[in-house]
């Protein structure tokens, strides 16, 4: 193989780098689900649900970002953890992250294949779902470029949309287009805060899933023009470009749709006619506002299928690179992509794709209770991965100068994103075990990703014997990663 078949190409450019963060942030979390945080918790306490976990969010990518900007690989967190903490962890951490998008991309060829539905009633899903893996293949097979470039489109008709919702929503509440409804629904029965704190509790876990993704430009790190520059830039600009959307998005809702609607109950991704953002489009009197929010919902979608591809092929490169996965995925076809990897994450998402379509899938959803898990995982990661990290700097002398961004708040930041992410990752069903009698299926089905990832874990220290690496035996160096 040429020297330059052997490494991942740095082509994607900071606007690139900024797309993929947002849009692995912003999609149907928020503009289907949306409104039913609204309706749980009421406005007020939608709002303050996500703004402490944005919080926790904004610790993690700038624990993320000290580490990816210091060591730009795209092995991310799973070569952090290899080298700063303990090789097991490396190993638990990458096969999860793999699976965890091998599996949502199975799970946006099923929502792709609905949303399709709602202008090709008759035409079979799998058909859609076929056509869209196609797609997504063949754009990431291209090149990192063209991964790059299409999720720049993608990303940027999400932006578009939220940003149009904030200016009518911010018109209709000044009584443009229509009466000001003021601070009414506000104030209507028992907002703005409604069910206490079990009600904002049960939004914490909405919030999360809702934010997943934002790690996504620490994977993409390993393929950034000037890492150095560029993630910083994109950690600060993009989390409060996606606060301000979550936080403005559910202002909005919180001004012009009662949390007592029933149409914020209904989160089912076909129903995008009562979706929020579709309700107050047709409010501002947009035309065809149902089939115009349906678009944007398929570019979610298929932003979050591209996504997924994109970053579990390169998380299967990178553990190929450090030998934990087979040495057949560290193929590059000749515009540097991880061609085995590419195919093997394709075959395993079209495979999860079809238990869908078996025994009523229920072999999938427990594929996709699996994958739910996973992301929090990734973050409990990343924040042990940072304080491992700088603990090491200081045990072995080195100077903080030497970083090209520093998080803030070090300790605290990493320490309180890391108690913030269990209490999130222990509570995803609480309520199976506060009623009379325990729900065990309930229990097992939302936790079922935890002893799956321990059981990875505890098979590969048992096999390698691995241990903690010593704060003065982590491996700092970076020359071998930024010289290319």
């Amino acid at each position: 193989m040429a020297e330059e078949q052997q490494q991942l190409r740095r082509s994607l450019k900071a606007r690139h780098m900024n797309m993929i963060a947002i849009g692995g942030a912003i999609g149907t979390g928020l503009f289907v689900a949306g409104g039913e945080t609204v309706s749980s918790a009421g406005p007020g306490g939608a709002l303050l649900a996500y703004a402490f976990i944005g919080v926790m969010v904004y610790f993690l990518m700038t624990s993320l970002g000290e580490m990816a900007a210091y060591l730009p690989v795209s092995g991310s967190f799973e070569t952090y953890a290899n080298r700063y903490v303990d090789k097991s962890l490396g190993f638990a951490l990458g096969w999860n992250y793999w699976f965890n998008w091998a599996i949502t991309l199975a799970a946006e060829l099923v929502a792709g294949a609905l949303i399709m539905k709602y202008w090709f009633p008759d035409v079979p899903a799998a058909v859609w779902s076929g056509i869209f893996l196609v797609v997504l293949f063949f754009l990431n097979y291209l090149s990192t470029r063209s991964y790059g470039e299409s999720e720049f489109i993608f990303a940027g008709i999400k932006v578009i949309t939220v940003v149009t919702f904030l200016i009518v929503g911010t018109l209709l509440i000044l009584g443009v287009g229509g009466e000001s409804p003021g601070f009414t629904n506000w104030t209507v029965g028992d907002a703005p805060f409604v069910g206490g704190a079990t009600a904002i509790l049960g939004i914490f876990m909405v919030a999360g899933f809702s934010f997943q993704g934002t790690e996504m430009i620490g994977i993409a790190a390993g393929e950034s023009e000037e890492p150095e520059t560029n993630i910083p830039k994109a950690v600060h600009s993009i989390f409060w470009r996606i606060l301000l959307f979550y936080l403005g998005s559910f202002v909005v809702i919180g001004f012009l749709i009662p949390y007592t609607d029933e149409n914020l109950l209904n989160t089912a991704i076909e129903n995008i006619s009562i979706s929020p953002f579709t309700l107050v489009f047709e409010r501002f009197g947009l035309v065809a506002a149902a089939s115009v929010m349906n678009a944007v919902i398929l570019t979610a979608v298929l932003s979050a299928g591209n996504s997924g591809l994109y970053v579990s092929t390169r998380m299967l490169y990178a553990m190929a690179k450090t030998g934990q996965a087979p040495k057949t995925f560290l193929k590059l076809n000749k515009r540097g992509v991880p061609s085995h990897a590419l195919f093997a994450t394709a075959v395993f998402g079209l495979a999860a794709f079809l238990t869908s379509l078996i025994g009523e899938g229920k072999a999938y959803d427990w594929l996709v209770n699996i994958s739910g898990m996973a992301g929090f995982i990734t973050w409990i990661g990343i924040a042990i991965c940072h304080y491992r990290f700088r603990r090491a700097f200081k045990a072995q002398h080195k100077d903080l100068s030497v970083l090209p961004y520093k998080a803030s708040l070090f300790p605290f930041g990493p320490i309180l994103a890391l108690i913030l992410c269990i209490i999130v990752t222990a509570g995803q069903n609480y309520s199976a075990f506060t009623g009379p009698e325990i729900d065990w299926y309930g229990a097992s089905v939302a936790y079922i990703g935890i002893p799956v990832f321990l059981a990875v874990f505890l098979y590969h220290k048992f096999k390698h014997k691995t241990s903690l690496i010593p704060l003065k035996e982590v491996n700092l160096s970076r020359d071998e990663e930024i010289s290319r």
